[in-house]
């Protein structure tokens, strides 16, 4: 946890409220961190229904390789998560040391090992000595809380300056239920299925199936619309549990994604998700400034996402935006630079509500006062009409400042 906040932190954190059928404790076992929690053991005392996505990284760590073979079964009892040591790139001692953790969250809980879920973040490439923290997790049970949302929180960071936590509320078919959600990120984001690490429980009765698919859709427009540096973790895991006690209001279980009564909660989830996937990149490493990125005009919705990718993705964009510099040259070039059909006579750009490029060419009004002013803003808003079809996207991204490298050159010392 760095030393500084960043600016760009929420200046308040929601009421977290208990939700029926989880409980959650940390501790400190020291796997990198001084005096601070690593650990965190979420417990669900009755089976929850589980859905989850993960990293498209083809060097995925050990504990995504043992979430992906227990999903099938659909159902959850406990979930372990580590900072200060990925467990990835570290061959069979990695995948001995998912066994010894799930094995010890089994014995701890009470349920079988394929009802474990595991998610480490930190360096790559050290073996993780998961006997500091397999012989604390019966204790941990006994200690476990439903009030816990925030302490869980800052137990799963590891360069973030704030944990980050979301609540939200929906109804299904008359009976309300409520949706938690904890995240952590703040460099090597640039999410490709997840985010690094987020966890999300409901108290609503909702089918692993139909679980599966709510979240599968909700990622695309969330986590996987947010950049921080383009680098795509090994360790991405986003998990959503659904503890189902609201069947004790008389919520009758929602079998299938396209039920009509899902959509509060999906519309619930899906801002939520959002919520979460902006606050890591406000966190972004080193950031100082927030920048959405809106492509309209493109030949298809996913040709304007590569295209706002690449802008958002660009380096020299991102360090423009650091020195309040509306070089939107730069935006030019990562249009041009995307793969995706673009008409440089048909280009038009704004930064904030000021066009400052049309019909290829600067525009006639173009006033670097007005400009300058929009760049010394902590929010940014960055567009491009690539002038060709209806296909819109809007991504997130932050600055890059020399923080970032400072974090970075010696994140392992």
């Amino acid at each position: 946890m760095s030393a500084t906040v960043s600016p760009l932190a929420p200046k308040s954190y929601p009421e977290m409220p208990t939700l029926r059928g989880v409980r959650m404790a940390t501790a400190a076992a020291g796997i990198k961190y001084k005096n601070r929690t690593d650990v965190l053991l979420m417990v669900f005392d009755e089976p929850a229904a589980v859905a989850g996505v993960f990293t498209r990284s083809k060097c995925p760590s050990a504990p995504v390789d043992f979430c992906r073979a227990n999903l099938p079964t659909g159902k959850a009892r406990a979930v372990v998560v580590n900072s200060g040591n990925a467990n990835a790139f570290t061959g069979v001692k990695g995948k001995a040391a998912t066994e010894l953790t799930a094995r010890s969250a089994s014995e701890a809980v009470g349920c079988a090992t394929n009802e474990v879920y595991l998610a480490s973040t930190g360096v790559i490439g050290e073996p993780l000595d998961a006997t500091k923290f397999a012989g604390v997790l019966g204790d941990m049970h006994g200690q476990a809380t439903g009030d816990f949302w925030l302490e869980a929180a800052k137990a799963i960071m590891t360069t973030d300056t704030y944990p980050k936590v979301a609540t939200r509320t929906a109804e299904i078919g008359g009976v309300t239920v409520t949706i938690n959600g904890i995240a952590k990120g703040a460099g090597m984001i640039a999410p490709d299925m997840a985010t690094m690490l987020s966890f999300v429980a409901t108290d609503a009765d909702i089918a692993p199936a139909a679980l599966q698919a709510l979240l599968s859709q909700g990622v695309g427009p969330t986590f996987n619309s947010v950049t921080v540096d383009s680098d795509t973790s090994t360790s991405d895991t986003l998990l959503l549990f659904a503890t189902g006690k609201a069947k004790d209001d008389g919520q009758v279980v929602v079998e299938t994604a396209d039920d009509p009564r899902l959509s509060s909660f999906r519309a619930a989830l899906n801002d939520l998700l959002k919520d979460l996937a902006l606050q890591v990149v406000r966190d972004g490493e080193g950031a100082r400034k927030m920048v959405e990125v809106t492509v309209t005009g493109a030949e298809s919705d996913a040709a304007a996402k590569r295209i706002a990718l690449s802008i958002a993705n660009s380096p020299l964009v991102k360090t423009a935006v650091a020195g309040e510099d509306a070089n939107w040259g730069r935006v030019v070039m990562a249009v041009g630079k995307s793969g995706e059909m673009a008409d440089r006579d048909r280009l038009a750009i704004w930064f904030g509500d000021v066009r400052v490029a049309v019909n290829g060419e600067r525009d006639p009004d173009y006033s670097e006062a007005a400009t300058t002013a929009v760049m010394q803003q902590e929010d940014i808003l960055i567009r491009a009409d690539i002038g060709l079809g209806s296909g819109t996207a809007t991504v997130w991204t932050c600055d890059l400042t020399k923080e970032y490298v400072a974090i970075n050159g010696d994140y392992r010392s």
